[in-house]
């Protein structure tokens, strides 16, 4: 019997601001049920959404949320978790952290993180639908797809907003098909 593909695969679960950051919790769960390491990076915003200690307990780790970590590290924090990883999942993505990316705005520990380290970075859309579809959307999709990252989703349903639309995070199932394809082929 094959060894199972996340077994003690090392990810970087980005968290964004974004009413589906709730997700990211079963995701989280899921991931390390499956075997992987899991350190979670939080931006502010995503913190108005989930608790830090949720993410702490889920991952067993501590979250990530600061640039600077302590004097004593040599190496800087985000440098140290693209090192760390072997991929990085930014679940929920918003339009804000993939423009971002895109822009190469690196003004937080995630953003920093993701820019040191395009070819390891998935992103998992989660928006409005008017957002998603808007064309400089599109457009940063389309440039960080060119710098080697991958997407996957959004789904169409029911949105926050009570709408219909594409602009739902994907189902995990499809965001944890997505990661062992991709690790998969890394071995």
């Amino acid at each position: 019997m094959s060894e199972p593909v996340l077994s003690e695969r090392r990810i970087i679960l980005g968290v964004t601001g974004s009413i589906a950051a709730y997700k990211a919790c079963e995701l989280l769960r899921r991931l390390r049920e499956l075997g992987a390491q899991v350190r979670v990076a939080m931006t502010v915003n995503a913190m108005r959404f989930v608790g830090e200690e949720t993410m702490q307990c889920l991952s067993g780790q501590k979250v990530l949320t600061d640039m600077f970590g302590a004097a004593s590290e040599r190496v800087p924090r985000h440098l140290s978790l693209r090192d760390w990883a072997d991929l990085i999942l930014i679940a929920p993505a918003t339009a804000n952290i993939i423009g971002k990316a895109a822009a190469g705005i690196a003004d937080d520990l995630l953003s920093t993180t993701i820019l040191s380290a395009m070819e390891k970075v998935v992103f998992a859309p989660a928006m409005n639908s008017a957002m998603y579809q808007n064309p400089v959307v599109q457009e940063n999709i389309a440039k960080l797809r060119r710098a080697g990252c991958e997407f996957v989703g959004p789904s169409r349903g029911v949105l926050a907003s009570g709408e219909e639309g594409t602009g739902r995070l994907a189902d995990t199932n499809l965001i944890i098909q997505k990661i062992e394809d991709i690790l998969k082929d890394a071995r």
